[in-house]
């Protein structure tokens, strides 16, 4: 059974009314969540589960078709590292230079 309270006190003389502390619940709220996340994020990122990869290069090509200036003669050549080559034609002996 509850326990019966006295008669209230009168407050002192010149003093206001002492006021009632409130208690606080001291208690995590861990107890009514639910032990399972059902979150999903569907807004902006992809879940599909699919990588990006990177694109697959393009080889450039090794040989390159070079036409002699001089006798005219077509002949497939390596293509150069450089951007100062010559070229000798094996036709006319010709010796194109590229600077």
């Amino acid at each position: 059974m509850a326990k019966k309270r006295g008669p209230r006190k009168k407050p002192a003389a010149g003093g206001p009314k002492k006021k009632r502390r409130k208690k606080m619940r001291l208690t995590l709220k861990s107890k009514s969540l639910k032990k399972t996340d059902s979150y999903t994020d569907t807004v902006g990122w992809s879940t599909s589960g699919r990588v990006l990869e990177d694109a697959p290069k393009i080889e450039e090509p090794t040989k390159i078709k070079h036409q002699c200036s001089l006798c005219g003669s077509i002949m497939m050549v390596d293509k150069p590292k450089r951007a100062k080559y010559t070229i000798t034609c094996p036709h006319c002996e010709h010796v194109d230079d590229f600077s």
